[in-house]
């Protein structure tokens, strides 16, 4: 569902326009992919990086790029730089319009998918790596709770909001709900956390984010413990796959949550949960995609999955 599948670039062909003249009467009508991929390169300030966002190879990129330049005749819209693309006047003066264009599209594509009845497909879900991680181990639930069998579960870590107007993802899961926006929001639970180690190990060393994470909660915590105790940090890593795999090895204690440290047969808690670093998480969907059948499925799924592991993910023994 997150791809633009009646509008989708890939596989299509460019149409070339002549170059001194616009589209008029007789003539093929503009291109909305070369609009798109105007916009992404706008965006992202280089070929490559369009084509990763898009999907598409950079010659693509480079094909449509040139093909929508020409639409419009005179100078190029982008002033071609060592370290990328930037826009020059010419282009400045077509983002507003472009991007409404963009906006119009997505908002007919939204309708589209949300009047299909159809139980099937990608959902697309954006999250960090904690709930992420806690989405795909109940892809294997009950059957009273699981997801129809025509649906694929595609999750998207990342620390970032998705851009849910833009289809970057057909919903998030996330800590903080939009403070603005046209989006439906529930909130889904609360993720509990503690401190964990190897059971038996004898080690007060810890196990943290790096410093460029220090901003994030858990790191804070645990700097402040370091502080306090004058402990040593034995290890900074950027995920928390990294603190279970260490924490598991017995290179120090750290924070994970509970519904990880609880359930790993060679750890032990140390803690009771954190109450300053409980987190919560609410469903974001936009609103033209909130009764589309499958994200309705995939938000029904999630309700019921915070639900049923209420107590696991509080860290109730």
């Amino acid at each position: 569902m997150a791809a633009l599948e009646g509008l989708a670039i890939a596989g299509g062909e460019t149409r070339q326009e002549p170059a001194a003249h616009p589209p008029g009467p007789g003539r093929g009508a503009m291109d909305w992919n070369d609009v798109r991929v105007f916009l992404a390169v706008a965006r992202q300030g280089s070929m490559r990086a369009a084509g990763r966002a898009l999907g598409l190879s950079q010659p693509t990129i480079a094909r449509r790029l040139a093909a929508f330049e020409a639409t419009f005749g005179g100078p190029t819209l982008f002033d071609r730089l060592p370290e990328g693309l930037r826009l020059n006047a010419a282009g400045e003066q077509l983002v507003a319009a472009a991007e409404n264009v963009e906006d119009a599209v997505l908002g007919l594509e939204r309708r589209r998918a949300a009047a299909s009845p159809a139980l099937s497909g990608i959902v697309r879900v954006s999250t960090g790596e904690c709930a992420a991680g806690f989405l795909a181990r109940c892809l294997s639930g009950p059957a009273n709770s699981a997801l129809p069998p025509g649906i694929t579960l595609e999750l998207v870590e990342s620390r970032q909001t998705a851009n849910l107007a833009r289809r970057e993802a057909d919903m998030a899961l996330r800590h903080q709900p939009p403070e603005s926006g046209d989006f439906y929001v529930s909130k889904a639970g609360t993720f509990a956390c503690a401190v964990y180690r190897r059971r038996g190990a004898d080690t007060a060393a810890w196990v943290t984010y790096t410093d460029e994470q220090s901003h994030y909660e858990p790191a804070r915590w645990v700097q402040h413990q370091v502080q306090e105790t004058g402990t040593m940090i034995a290890l900074r890593a950027s995920s928390m796959l990294m603190h279970l795999e260490a924490i598991r090895a017995g290179t120090g204690r750290g924070v994970l949550p509970c519904y990880v440290g609880d359930g790993h047969p060679l750890l032990e808690r140390l803690t009771p949960p954190i109450p300053e670093l409980a987190a919560e998480y609410w469903i974001i969907v936009h609103r033209d995609l909130r009764r589309a059948a499958c994200v309705r499925a995939v938000i029904d799924w999630m309700k019921a999955l915070f639900a049923e592991q209420r107590d696991v993910l509080a860290g109730v023994p």
